[in-house]
């Protein structure tokens, strides 16, 4: 199922025009953090030590939860300004990305997980939905 995740990202990223070089770079940024995250939990906390499938999974969950915050930021661009569409904003993307997470999770890691995929995509989705930002209105001169 791995694999299936892999090649599915791979094509999404190489047909999405939105999904450019400086996205990959936030995907991978993101992996390597969260792997970093576990390979520390693993000497310091006696977490299970990643395996190679765990790691591409990770990289897969990351770059899987950048693409729809992408996406969802170019239906919806971030506003300039602080306020309540940015609250309603972070709730529409993130509340739906737990729930997709948890679907991940349990096809890639089944009922004994040992990683926290439904977060990891959860927290890629957030952070890449802050992309596009709202254009400023341009103001009106004489």
């Amino acid at each position: 199922m791995t694999v299936f995740f892999g090649i599915v990202t791979l094509g999404l990223y190489m047909f999405q025009p939105y999904l450019d070089l400086k996205v990959i770079r936030k995907a991978l940024g993101i992996a390597l953090f969260l792997e970093l995250f576990y390979l520390i939990g693993h000497f310091l906390a006696d977490w299970p030590f990643p395996s190679p499938a765990v790691i591409f999974q990770i990289i897969i969950v990351s770059a899987l939860g950048v693409a729809l915050g992408v996406i969802f930021s170019r239906i919806w661009p971030l506003p300039r300004n602080k306020g309540f569409e940015r609250i309603m904003r972070t709730l529409l993307i993130v509340i739906p990305s737990l729930g997709i997470g948890v679907g991940l999770q349990l096809l890639l890691q089944g009922n004994h997980p040992t990683q926290a995929i439904y977060l990891m995509f959860a927290l890629s989705a957030w952070l890449g939905s802050g992309h596009f930002m709202k254009e400023r209105p341009e103001s009106i001169s004489n």
